[in-house]
């Protein structure tokens, strides 16, 4: 191999580049991963036997050649018996979100179905309605903050009842504070029409495939999921970067990003399993840290540049597995579990976000299958009330907050741990509506190149980071020194269905 690439980062991205590189050219891809394992927030932890996925990852895109590249690591298997047998695989899953509120069950996305409108009564559901028609013929004329799209979607009603409070659990300041680009990216084409019309093509089940183009991705209703988690399909993307030769590093925290002449020349790192600090030269370098944190270390930068990386801001993550000798919540049919993959909490008085049951994203996620085997997810900042607490204090304060708004009976707990991820969710605030100066800066450096989800600052799903850097080496092989179709990724028109 005659050239070297040097990576920043083991998660999706950084991964998906060392694959292409290594099958595709002559170019020596090396990692550098801050932490002991793959994966980023794609990772799976197993503790105890019992998998957990940290945020939830749904095997599903619109793009053929993720498709294919997933299928092309792990081949799906329908057949039970195989499935049982057979280690390296991908399983067909039905998916199902719903929304808890009011102590009910309430589909995701919300439908106006006989349901909805008995759970909710009369008048709630009638000021949603008018408020949804005042918008289609009044609608919001400068939409530029995420309660502004909103609204202009679903009326002010049914933004305060079924998005305004989750939403700001997420991000921890209003809507109204939030760039109207994250609602773009994340929910792109759903509308109540669409809704609507998805609900009434079901009934005739017109799109069977694996694929479902035809369906809004918030609709899916069936995905892709490797038999023991996300974790499982990058540990064996890293073994074939290494059988063909790149190399990984962890452990190794990346400090400074030496530049001459608008190339960059060499990163600096401290090898924190020798506690020693070493230089590596390369002739590709591809970020998938923090743009803060790169910016940071990049020498002869601006003070301006250098003041907008230091706004950046970044919402943090703790997950906390619980097992179970079983829920409180019932399902209505014969089943012994409800079917749900994740439940968005939408009860003001907890600060819990989402319930993943991991159970029903793989059976293979948990050593009994007579237990439930549940994800708490929480959004924070690194350093706040809930990132200070101790791993029993943060599992005894889930489990109360489960109890209260009743999930779980508290004595029905048998173990439980508690994960934190820093900087998980780049956030579309802080000096966000001035990152294009950053990037203009960045893309100066010719052999630079961002991708994935904390690479480009950028809310990405984890098929859009993979293509960030699949578009990455298409560039490199074809000569291609523009960057701008790498930030086009869930931008560009593809994605981005007209109500």
């Amino acid at each position: 191999m005659s050239k070297t690439a040097i990576i920043i980062g083991a998660g999706p991205a950084g991964l998906t580049a060392a694959y292409e590189l290594v099958t595709r050219t002559d170019i020596k891809p090396i990692i550098f991963e801050t932490t002991d394992y793959l994966g980023g927030i794609s990772r799976t932890v197993n503790y105890k036997g019992n998998r957990m996925d940290i945020g939830g990852h749904r095997f599903f895109s619109k793009s053929d050649r993720v498709m294919n590249w997933w299928l092309n690591i792990l081949p799906l298997e329908e057949n039970a018996e195989k499935v049982l047998s057979t280690s390296k695989i991908m399983i067909l899953r039905k998916r199902l979100s719903r929304i808890y509120f009011l102590r009910n069950f309430f589909d995701y996305p919300i439908s106006l179905s006989f349901d909805t409108i008995k759970k909710l009564g009369f008048w709630r559901i009638s000021k949603i309605g008018f408020s949804y028609i005042k918008v289609q013929n009044f609608p919001v004329k400068n939409i530029k903050t995420l309660e502004d799209f909103f609204i202009s979607r679903f009326g002010r009603e049914l933004y305060k009842t079924f998005f305004k409070d989750y939403t700001e659990k997420v991000w921890g300041v209003p809507c109204n504070e939030i760039s109207a680009e994250w609602g773009a990216q994340r929910i792109k084409g759903l509308s109540i029409t669409k809704a609507i019309v998805h609900a009434a093509k079901n009934l005739v089940k017109t799109d069977k495939s694996i694929s479902q183009k035809n369906v809004e991705t918030t609709l899916i209703e069936q995905f892709l999921y490797p038999k023991f988690g996300p974790g499982q399909l990058w540990e064996e993307v890293a073994e074939i970067v290494k059988q063909k030769g790149g190399e990984i590093h962890f452990n190794c925290d990346v400090k400074q990003i030496e530049t001459s002449n608008n190339q960059v020349v060499a990163i600096k790192y401290l090898d924190k399993n020798t506690n020693h600090e070493k230089s590596i030269s390369g002739d590709y370098f591809f970020s998938t840290m923090p743009v803060k944190d790169l910016i940071s270390g990049m020498n002869s930068v601006s003070q301006n540049i250098r003041n907008i990386a230091s706004g950046l801001q970044y919402r943090d993550f703790i997950t906390v597995g619980l097992l179970l000798n079983k829920l409180k919540v019932k399902p209505q049919n014969s089943e012994k579990l409800i079917q749900d993959n994740w439940i968005y909490v939408q009860e003001r008085e907890v600060k819990l976000g989402r319930i993943q049951i991991f159970n029903n994203w793989s059976p293979f996620m948990v050593q009994d299958a007579e237990k439930v085997w549940i994800g708490l997810e929480y959004f924070c900042y690194e350093g706040d009330e809930l990132w200070s607490k101790t791993e029993e204090e943060f599992k005894q304060f889930a489990i109360q907050e489960l109890a209260s708004i009743d999930i779980i009976e508290k004595s029905d707990v048998v173990d439980g741990v508690v994960i934190k991820m820093p900087k998980t969710y780049p956030a579309y605030f802080g000096t966000y509506a001035e990152f294009h100066q950053i990037k203009n800066y960045v893309n100066q450096f010719e052999n630079l190149i961002l991708i994935g989800r904390n690479g480009m600052h950028k809310y990405n799903n984890q098929d859009h980071s993979m293509l960030t850097a699949m578009i990455a080496v298409d560039n490199i092989i074809n000569g291609n020194k523009q960057k701008e179709n790498i930030w086009q990724v869930n931008s560009e028109e593809e994605y981005h269905e007209k109500k």
